[in-house]
């Protein structure tokens, strides 16, 4: 093996044969096990959300797959409507100063087709760089043919169980990108706006209880004065209660509408009067149901005004309930200018009574970044609450389980409140729907137009055009456990790997794509016994990784880490272009750029693929969100290094020597039979992490085995035998060191697959292990062996490592240095330990470096010394002629000094009202910790000052 580790000369080299080998497909052999992969956007490149997810995923596969399962990790992409359609847009505009338009609809989704295949695969070729272990030959895309046929299908049996349906409603509309989005879409943004208080007159002489002749409604949006049909008002406020059922003459457009009692106005908030707009506010809509106040549209696509509004009844259907007319001088105004001249002919006419500062919450499209408007459109929308039934009863029987449970609660709030399902998208990108219109408004739902003229004997001469709408992104997504197994063509892979054992996700689209996949899934996939089928057992709901502050990772703010730079390395240069090159703010990428130079003064390191999944499942506590820190990183690089040096210096003394394969006359000594057993230890508890999908567990049992058992004591436990042991000692230490080492690189596979299998490779063939197959990832998982664990063995180690740590620990405080040779004295030896003492003499003087060993008598005085306590025994080291007692003084001295300072430093930070007032609590919760490791410190040093002064 190479001298030094360096993960940039295995990984895709390694990676490569595995993928042309096949080892990432089902072997047909096994119960079935399949995870279906959330499909990253086909627009999509790697993220740290990505990498985390894909990590816990593989490891999982991984794992499966060595205890003998038939595994498949299904993968593909998603088409991602809104976001492609705004990526190829945007190419044509810079690249040929053209519309989609100038392309027109069919030419257009060609130029899409042709972005797919040059640029499409790229989030493809980054996830190989985990080392993903996926059948790549199963890759789907949710708009290939397979996938469109099963959406097709679901669309039109949806229809016919009356499940889909078409109606006028309002929706949440993106007047940039022209189409309806869900409510999950949308973001909801704190912003400073207005509050305009504007004066309404009373029709037909009323008055209110003071005498006046008018109301005065507060409202954020006077634009959409234009469309009220009501004023609302208490109907316990004693001001207005005997006005309802009277009526207004709206400013403007002198429309009379209706005063309403309704709950809906708040006697305490503003006038306690309320504009109601049913076509251009949700709420404002419930309350025009619940009064059948006519709903009046006057916004465009664009949300400018239109020339005529189009008006309409409670039920969608077109009324001449009032006039269409708008004023004119408004037409083809956009929303906020139509604002700014509304509010001025209300100043005119003196009606705006005064305009308060006001602080809200704005809507805004999660893609476009522009404010949503509520707007009435034709739209398809398939019925929930009879989905959402059988979806729940799934969670409550337990056939799906949350993990961690709490999730359950969010998952059961949102069903049983479940809004009918708006799937129709004003996009040119996706799925199309299949459903025809004749010119006398007729709408016929098929497969095909030879279909629906055949269903509905149509005439060839009767012209019939197909929605222009797609279909939401989500509901294709929403078929993916199953569509991707063949389904409706085929049934041979839904009986192997459906349902599918476990959804990797994170809580944000539990009600995007979770609970949709659920009902989709339980209405069309069913058992032999007809009974419905979930899309998978379990939904292990991750964390978000966030920055080293607590805060979500993106662009703006320049705290975004890419998972390949942490894997290859990027120097400073590189990373400040990546993160300010394209930005169109110089001030905020200045900003950026200071922060990134502060934060990476010498880029970042490379640290390879398995140091990074390393670092992510160490992370993995089910559904906490994550701080990252690169330190923890560094760390388990150094991992990596350290398990890469421990494997060398096994090869070094096994490899052509006789390690007890063919010979069994060995002995094994206490270390080995130690190891052995915190091996088996070790196997069990990894197990056991790995089944509750607790994989931080897992990586902290892997890790402490590795590092401070293996690696800290055995190996050095060894050498005395390596050494100085007769020849079987030595077989039986070199046969140990091979097996424990083999054993560990296939524990450690799932998570690190590219170090484990470049070491497996050189070290099993010096072990008796039979293998299968020439990869360590079609290897068996260790399983847990209860006879090798030698309970005396480890009790009686243990107790030679607290013997050894203690005369260490004595060195380290005295300042002692670790090659001098120290007289050791001992107290209180009791039978057991004299027998441990004369067992692993040769252990003990060895690792703790000792000249020699003296058991006191009961009654016998001791010099003066420092000591030890090793359960009752007392380990005594005398100082004189040890130390310079002056010159330890001096020294701690001014260490004490130096560290006061540190703690006084600190105690004055977190003292300071302004820096913890703006501080983030990450911030302060490390300097806190800071602060007490330095005072345990301290404590320490004036102990140990108080000791000395003493001898």
């Amino acid at each position: 093996m190479e001298k030094t580790f360096n993960p940039a000369d295995i990984e895709q080299s390694l990676y490569q044969s595995w993928e042309e080998q096949g080892y990432f497909s089902p072997t047909g052999e096994g119960d079935g096990y399949c995870i279906a992969i959330p499909p990253p956007n086909v627009t999509g490149s790697l993220h740290m959300g990505h990498a985390f997810q894909q990590t816990i995923m593989d490891t999982l596969i991984r794992y499966q797959r060595m205890q003998g399962k038939n595994t498949l990790w299904q993968a593909g992409t998603d088409h991602a409507g809104i976001a492609t359609q705004m990526v190829v847009e945007r190419k044509i505009a810079a690249e040929e100063d053209k519309t989609r338009h100038d392309y027109g609809r069919d030419a257009f989704i060609d130029k899409i087709w042709e972005w797919k295949e040059e640029s499409g695969d790229t989030i493809g070729q980054q996830m190989r760089r985990l080392g993903n272990s996926i059948d790549w030959s199963r890759e789907r895309f949710t708009m290939d043919d397979g996938m469109s046929e099963a959406v097709q299908e679901v669309f039109v049996r949806l229809f016919e169980d009356d499940l889909i349906y078409r109606g006028k409603r309002l929706v949440n509309w993106d007047p940039k990108f022209h189409t309806a989005i869900s409510d999950l879409e949308v973001e909801n943004k704190d912003k400073k706006g207005h509050m305009w208080h504007l004066r309404y007159p009373l029709a037909d002489g009323a008055t209110t209880a003071e005498g006046k002749d008018y109301l005065v409604v507060a409202t954020t949006r006077p634009e959409t004065m234009l469309g009220d049909t009501g004023v609302a008002v208490n109907p316990n406020d004693q001001r207005y209660k005997d006005l309802i059922g009277k009526h207004v003459l709206l400013p403007l457009v002198n429309r009379l509408i209706p005063i309403v009692g309704d709950e809906h106005a708040d006697m305490e908030k503003g006038t306690g009067c309320v504009k109601i707009t049913p076509a251009h506010d949700f709420n404002d809509n419930e309350v025009g149901k619940r009064h059948n106040l006519t709903l009046i549209n006057i916004f465009d696509k664009n949300a400018a005004i239109l020339t005529n509004a189009e008006v309409y009844n409670t039920h969608g259907e077109p009324t001449d309930d009032y006039s269409a007319e708008l004023p004119s001088e408004f037409a083809g105004l956009d929303r906020f200018d139509a604002r700014k001249a509304i509010v001025k002919s209300f100043d005119d006419l003196g009606l705006l009574v005064e305009v308060k500062e006001h602080d809200l919450v704005a809507p805004y499209g999660d893609r476009s970044g522009v404010i949503i408007e509520p707007l009435l459109t034709d739209q398809w929308y398939v019925r929930a609450a009879p989905l959402a039934g059988p979806a729940i009863d799934a969670v409550k029987s337990g056939d799906i389980e949350f993990v961690p449970k709490q999730y359950e609660n969010m998952y059961n709030a949102w069903m049983r409140d479940i809004q009918d399902w708006c799937i129709s998208r004003q996009l040119w990108w996706g799925h199309r729907i299949p459903a025809w219109y004749d010119d006398n408004g007729g709408v016929y739902v098929g497969r095909t137009e030879a279909e629906v003229r055949e269903k509905h004997n149509i005439a060839a001469d009767i012209a019939l055009r197909q929605d222009d709408d797609v279909l939401d992104t989500w509901f294709s997504s929403a078929l993916w456990t199953f569509s991707t197994l063949g389904w409706p063509n085929s049934v041979d892979d839904l009986k192997k790997f459906h349902s599918t054992d476990v959804l990797v996700t994170g809580f944000d689209i539990i009600f995007f794509w979770v609970a949709r996949m659920i009902m989709m899934t339980m209405h069309f996939i069913k058992d032999e016994n007809g009974q419905p089928q979930v899309p998978f057992k379990k939904v292990y709901v991750t964390g978000l990784i966030r920055d080293e502050n607590g805060d979500k990772m993106s662009k703006s703010k320049g705290n975004v880490v890419d998972p390949l730079d942490m894997i290859d390395g990027i120097s400073l240069d590189d990373l400040l272009e990546k993160r300010t090159g394209n930005m169109m703010q110089p001030k905020l990428a200045a900003k950026i750029a200071k922060l990134t130079k502060k934060e990476y003064p010498e880029g970042i390191e490379a640290h390879g693929t398995d140091a990074l999944r390393f670092t992510l499942t160490s992370v993995a506590s089910t559904g906490r969100d994550i701080s990252w820190d690169m330190k923890r990183l560094d760390g388990y690089r150094n991992f990596c290094n350290k398990l890469w040096n421990a494997s060398r210096y096994v090869l070094m003394n096994t490899e052509d020597q006789d390690c007890g394969k063919t010979n069994s006359d060995m002995e094994l000594s206490l270390a080995d039979r130690w190891i052995l057993g915190q091996f088996q230890h070790t196997v069990k508890a990894v197990h056991e992490a790995f089944d509750s999908f607790r994989l931080d567990i897992a990586s902290q049992a892997l890790y402490e085995f590795t590092w401070n058992q293996f690696c800290d004591w055995y190996l050095e436990l060894t050498k005395p035998v390596l050494f100085k042991g007769n020849e079987a000692q030595q077989r039986g230490t070199r046969h140990t060191l091979v097996t424990v080492l083999e054993g560990l690189l296939r524990l450690m596979h799932p998570i690190m697959p590219f170090i484990t299998e470049t070491i497996w490779q050189r070290v099993v063939p010096l072990t008796n292990f039979q293998k299968t197959g020439d990869s360590i990832m079609v290897q068996s998982f260790p399983l847990y062996n209860e006879g090798l664990v030698d309970q005396q063995a480890i009790a009686d180690l243990e107790w030679v490592k607290q013997f050894i740590i203690a005369i260490r620990n004595i060195r380290g405080e005295m300042d002692i240095s670790p090659s001098k040779p120290l007289p050791v004295l001992l107290k209180n030896v009791n039978e057991n330990d004299q027998r441990r003492l004369d067992e692993n003499s040769q252990f003990i003087s060895a690792l703790a470096k000792l000249e020699s060993i003296v058991v006191l008598a009961p009654n016998e005085e001791s010099p003066a010394c420092a000591s030890a306590v090793v359960g009752e025994l007392s380990v005594l080291i005398p100082m004189a002629g040890l130390i310079d007692k002056d010159a330890e003084l001096s020294r701690l001295s001014k260490a004490i000094e130096k560290l006061e300072k540190e703690v006084q430093r600190i105690q004055g930070k977190l003292s300071n009202e302004s820096f913890v007032s703006k501080a983030p609590e990450a911030v302060i919760t490390k300097e806190k910790d800071k602060l007490s490791d330095a005072q345990s410190v301290l404590d320490k040093m004036i102990e140990q000052k108080a000791q000395i002064a003493a001898l």
